[in-house]
C-alpha cells in the first residue's frame, strides 16, 4: 500500500466537498444549514443521515454511522484506504505525493497509470482513423458492434507495424520504463524490446475505481499469431485472479442491489452494461476463482446469476463457480441460455427484455448441479442414483453457511425422491461428528493443538516472570476453557493460580505442584526448544491469535453440525444460523487493552 505524505493528505482533507462526494451516491436534500438524506447504511423511511454545511464529517442519528468522505469509500464503496484517497485526489484534482521509501520499491504508480491511458488513447484513435483500422472496424460491425459501442467503451486496434507504438509514445514522452512496467512493451534476453500487442482489437480493462490497468487484445484475422485473446500479464496494478472485466462500469449498483450477473466474455459484459443491465462483469485472462468470488462478496453481494454459455466448457465452468460462490454463502442462480447462443448474441436477436425474463425464469443451483451430475448417468439405476447423491452431497457439505446446507440437502432429497434421512437432514439421521483420533500407545501423531498450546506455555513459562506484560495479554484473552488439550489446560490453570497468589511460576514450583507424570513431561519438553527473547512478544501475540482463530472454527464447525443434524426444531435452526452469521461477522482479535 502506497504511503502518502502528511502535506498531500492535509491538502486532500482541505479540497475536499463532503456533500458532493456523498451526492454522487445518495440523495441530499438541503435544509437550512444542513443536508439530510436516506441513510445508505441502514433501511429507513424517515432520513436520519447528515451533513453539517461545510463540515467533513457526516452522522446518521439512525444506526450512529459516522466518518469523513475517505471513510464513506471505504464503507459504502468496500475501497481501501489507498484506493478512497487516490480516488478523491483525482476527484479533487490533488497531486498525491509518496513517502521516498515506497518509491524506491518501484517506478511511481500515477507514471504506469499515465501511459495506460495514452496509450488507450493511442490505440482508439487507431481503430478509428487508420486504413488497419477500418478493417478491424469491418470485423466489429459484423459482430453487432456498432460506432456507439466502441467510442463508449473505448475499443482499439494495436497496430502491425513493429515500432510504431513505441515511437509514438517517446513522442507523447511515455519512457519505455514506464511501458515495461504496465505491460504494453515485453524484452528478451537480450534486453530487446517489442510490443506486447500487435494486429489485435483491444478492450481496456479498467481498474474498478475506473482508471485503465490493462488491455485485453482479441485476433481478428486468422493468421495472427497466438491464442484468440491475449491478455496484459501481471503488473504492478493488473492482479488477474482479482481483475473483474467490467466493474468499474458496475460496481454502485452491485454493491446497492447486492446482486450481480456473472459472464465470460468481455463483449458480453459491456452488451449488457450498454442495454442497462449494469450489474455485469466478467473474470479475466483466468479462470473465476476465489479472488473474483471475495472481490463480490466484500461488496455485499448475496445472489449472482450465472449467465455462461450453453456449451460443455460453460456449463463446466457454471458447475465451478457456482460451487465457488455458494461456499462463500453467495445464492446462485443459473441462467439457461438457449443451445449454441452467448449473453451477446441473444441480447442482439432477442432484445434486454427477453434477457430479462430468462434471469426471471433462472434455476437455483441445486436444480442446475443434479441436471449436470446426471448427465451421464441413468437414474433408473439404484447405483447411478446412489453415486449422483454422494458426489452432491459431497459438495453441499463443503460450503459454508448451515443454514443453505440443510435447506440444499432439503431440496437434492425431493429432487432425488429419497428419504431425507438419507442425505443427512431427517430426525433420525445421526450426523457425522468429527472426532480426533488419538493415537496408540507408544506411537508419535502430530496433534496440532497441543504444538499450539505448549507453544503458548513455553512463552509464558520462559518469560513471563520477567515480562509480566505477557501474562497479561494471554489472561486477558483466554480462559482455561480455551485450552483443549487437558494437561496444557492444567497447566495453565495451575499457573494462573499461583500468578495471582504472588506464588513462584517457575518450571520446578509447577512440576512439584502438579505431581503429574504427564505434565512433568510436557513442562521438560518446554525446555527443549530454543525461544527467541527480543521477540516474546510478538510471538506470544501470534501464538493467541492462532487459539482464538481456532476456537472461533470450532465453535462455527460445531452450529454447522447442530444445524445439519436434523434434531433441531425450525425456531432452534434460526437462531444457530443468527449465531453462526454473528461469529462470521466478529472474527476473533487479540485484545491489548489493559
Amino acid at each position: 500500500m502506497p504511503i502518502f505524505n502528511k502535506e498531500s493528505l492535509e491538502t486532500l482533507k482541505q479540497r475536499v466537498d463532503l456533500v458532493e462526494v456523498l451526492s454522487s451516491h445518495m440523495e441530499l436534500k438541503r435544509t437550512g444549514a444542513s443536508y439530510k438524506g436516506l441513510c445508505p447504511f441502514h433501511d429507513e423511511k424517515s432520513p436520519s443521515f447528515v451533513v453539517q454545511k461545510g463540515d467533513s464529517h457526516y452522522h446518521c442519528f439512525g444506526c450512529g454511522a459516522h466518518g469523513d468522505a475517505i471513510q464513506f469509500l471505504m464503507t459504502h464503496q468496500k475501497m481501501s484506504f489507498s484506493e478512497a484517497v487516490e480516488s478523491l485526489a483525482q476527484r479533487f484534482h490533488v497531486h498525491l505525493e509518496v513517502e521516498e521509501r515506497e518509491e524506491k520499491r518501484g517506478l511511481n504508480k500515477g507514471l504506469i497509470k499515465s501511459a495506460l491511458e495514452t496509450a488507450c488513447q493511442f490505440y482508439h484513435y487507431c481503430l478509428l482513423h487508420t486504413a488497419e483500422g477500418h478493417e478491424a472496424l469491418a470485423y466489429l460491425y459484423s459482430r453487432g458492434i456498432d460506432l456507439n459501442f466502441i467510442r463508449y467503451f473505448q475499443l482499439g486496434l494495436a497496430p502491425k507495424m513493429p515500432g510504431l507504438f513505441r515511437a509514438v509514445m517517446q513522442a507523447k514522452g511515455v519512457k519505455d520504463e514506464a511501458l515495461l512496467e504496465a505491460g504494453l512493451l515485453a524484452s528478451n534476453k537480450e534486453g530487446q524490446m517489442r510490443e506486447f500487442f500487435s494486429d489485435r482489437i483491444l478492450f481496456p480493462i479498467h481498474h474498478h475505481s475506473g482508471g485503465v490497468i490493462g488491455f485485453s487484445g482479441r485476433k481478428y484475422k486468422e493468421e495472427t499469431f497466438g491464442g484468440k485473446y491475449v491478455n496484459t500479464p501481471e503488473t504492478t496494478l493488473f492482479k488477474k485472479s482479482r481483475v473483474l472485466f467490467g466493474l468499474n462500469y458496475s460496481r454502485r449498483r452491485i454493491a446497492k442491489e447486492r446482486k450481480a450477473i456473472i459472464v465470460e466474455g468481455q463483449i458480453d459484459a459491456l452488451r449488457l452494461v450498454q442495454v442497462g443491465l449494469n450489474l455485469t462483469v466478467a473474470g479475466q485472462g483466468t479462470a473465476f476463482g476465489d479472488g473474483h468470488v471475495k472481490e463480490l462478496v466484500n461488496l455485499g453481494v448475496n445472489q449472482v446469476y450465472l449467465a455462461l454459455d450453453s456449451d460443455k466448457a460453460g456449463q463446466e465452468a457454471t458447475s465451478k463457480i457456482g460451487h465457488l460462490f455458494q461456499k462463500e454463502g453467495v445464492e446462485v442462480r443459473v441462467v439457461q441460455m438457449p443451445l449454441g447462443s452467448d449473453p451477446d448474441s441473444f441480447l442482439r436477436e432477442r432484445g434486454p427484455d427477453a434477457f430479462l425474463k430468462l434471469l426471471a425464469v433462472s434455476i437455483d443451483y441445486i436444480n442446475f448441479l443434479v441436471k449436470h451430475l446426471s448427465q451421464d448417468l441413468n437414474l433408473d439405476s439404484p447405483a447411478a442414483k446412489n453415486e449422483l447423491m454422494q458426489n452432491a452431497t459431497k459438495l453441499i457439505r463443503e460450503w459454508d453457511h448451515p443454514l443453505m446446507v440443510h435447506e440444499t440437502l432439503r431440496k437434492l432429497a425431493h429432487l432425488l425422491k429419497v428419504p431425507e434421512e438419507i442425505v443427512g437432514v431427517g430426525k433420525d439421521h445421526l450426523p457425522n461428528i468429527y472426532i480426533k483420533k488419538t493415537a496408540s500407545v507408544g506411537i508419535q501423531t502430530i496433534d496440532p493443538d497441543r504444538i499450539l498450546e505448549t507453544d503458548l506455555l513455553r512463552w509464558l513459562l520462559l518469560h513471563g516472570q520477567e515480562q509480566t506484560r505477557l501474562v497479561d495479554i494471554v489472561r486477558l484473552n483466554l480462559a482455561k476453557e480455551d485450552f483443549k488439550v487437558s494437561i496444557c489446560q492444567k497447566i495453565f490453570e495451575l499457573y494462573s493460580e499461583n500468578y495471582e497468589n504472588h506464588r513462584s511460576c517457575d518450571l520446578l514450583s509447577l512440576a512439584i505442584d502438579l505431581d503429574d507424570a504427564e505434565g512433568q513431561l510436557v513442562l521438560s519438553d518446554l525446555l527443549q526448544k530454543k525461544v527467541n527473547k527480543e521477540k516474546a512478544e510478538s510471538l506470544l501475540i501470534e501464538t493467541v491469535q492462532k487459539i482464538l482463530d481456532r476456537n472461533w472454527m470450532y465453535k462455527r464447525e460445531e452450529i454447522k453440525i447442530k444445524v445439519q443434524s436434523g434434531h433441531c426444531s425450525d425456531e432452534e435452526v434460526l437462531a444457530l444460523v443468527k449465531q453462526f452469521d454473528d461469529l462470521k461477522r466478529n472474527p476473533p482479535v487479540v485484545n491489548l487493552n489493559f
